[in-house]
């Protein structure tokens, strides 16, 4: 695991053998929009602004970025990962929720059906699930001696295609960059954009990838990181303006994709209220931009880190905006994050314009 030296994000990058090998991954792009005068919303963040600020969560990456000739020569041009999100003290109550289903979350009948989460959440490219789930039995027969012996799980691993950057002829990660993701695993900072699993992904247009937000509900805290690969150029908006109509020109991506919306929170709800918290992921991607196209997968899943049901009914309405506020700045902070990416066949994902992008907020009025 290496660190860099400007941010002191910690970050692992699998760098393969057989050459040409690239440079690998382009490093962050400096402070987060929130420190250029960008506000979402109107609640205040946690500490960090991130899923790390519901106490314990942890997230780690592996990116597995090589450029090798096409197969069967090669294993071709790799820009995927892995993200993990390892939640403490396991199982948990938790809750799902679907938008648009073209797209897969193993474990969530089972969470639906026991309101459990018994494991952390990994997310990939779709090709790699498979790869993954047994990397994550693994992991979980290590933590666990009876894990395979009598008691048995079901990992949660949720998927978005990197198909357009990144071959998906090969499955590119490991078994054992899932033990990697997860011991690697920190609380903030972490990266975000194209990194882990967010190393090939697309969004609205732009790069995209990984990105994470939060906000403060009273006395909790709910947190929310995203896998980010959906949308359009001209769809894209950022805090109520309609930024995708100046900066867009040619869509760079086809606009169906995806997003796995991962949200925490240390309130005490039950697992149908964590299902009903879940499901309002979808009003913060719908603020970006995201009209959920026909072959999108817009897939949530939420858990607490307390174990006894106390909130109900109204008293759900304050996680309820919290989970769409740091959503929709989560969805920005991605952007924010991902550079420009060279994928296979020389396609280049440009990262969203930061000078552009403010000046365009900045003639609405739209910044702090």
């Amino acid at each position: 695991m290496g660190e860099d030296e400007t941010t002191g994000v910690a970050s692992s990058t699998r760098r393969l053998y057989s050459p040409p090998v690239s440079d690998g991954p382009p490093d962050p792009r400096g402070p987060r929009p929130r420190a250029a005068g960008i506000r979402i919303g109107e609640l205040e963040p946690g500490r960090t602004d991130s899923i790390a600020d519901v106490e314990e969560v942890r997230v780690g990456h592996v990116t597995v970025w090589r450029d090798e000739p096409d197969p069967p020569k090669g294993r071709g041009v790799a820009r995927t990962g892995i993200t993990a999100i390892a939640p403490p003290a396991l199982p948990l109550p938790a809750g799902v929720a679907v938008l648009n289903g073209a797209g897969e979350l193993t474990g969530s009948h089972e969470i639906h059906e026991w309101g459990l989460l018994e494991t952390p959440v990994y997310l990939t490219s779709t090709h790699a699930v498979g790869r993954v789930y047994d990397g994550a039995i693994e992991v979980a027969v290590r933590s666990d001696p009876l894990v395979g012996v009598e008691e048995f799980v079901i990992p949660v691993v949720g998927e978005c295609d990197d198909g357009h950057l990144s071959d998906a002829r090969t499955v590119h990660v490991e078994r054992e960059d899932v033990s990697r993701a997860v011991e690697e695993a920190s609380g903030w900072p972490f990266a975000e954009g194209a990194v882990g699993a967010g190393t090939g992904m697309s969004c609205l247009g732009w790069k995209g990838g990984i990105g994470s937000a939060s906000r403060r509900a009273g006395d909790h805290v709910v947190g929310v990181l995203l896998l980010c690969n959906f949308g359009s150029a001209r769809q894209l908006t950022v805090a109520g303006v309609p930024v995708g109509r100046t900066l867009a020109g040619e869509d760079r991506a086809k606009p169906a994709g995806s997003c796995i919306a991962v949200v925490a929170t240390d309130a005490p709800v039950s697992s149908a209220s964590l299902e009903r918290i879940a499901r309002r992921a979808g009003l913060g991607l719908a603020r970006t931009g995201s009209v959920a196209h026909h072959g999108s997968g817009e897939i949530f899943l939420a858990f607490s880190t307390a174990r006894d049901a106390s909130l109900e009914g109204r008293d759900l309405d304050p996680l309820f905006a919290a989970t769409v506020e740091a959503t929709e700045e989560a969805v920005l902070n991605t952007l924010w994050a991902a550079p420009d990416v060279t994928g296979r066949e020389g396609r280049v994902q440009r990262g969203l314009p930061h000078e552009e992008t403010l000046e365009i907020l900045r003639t609405h009025g739209a910044l702090a």
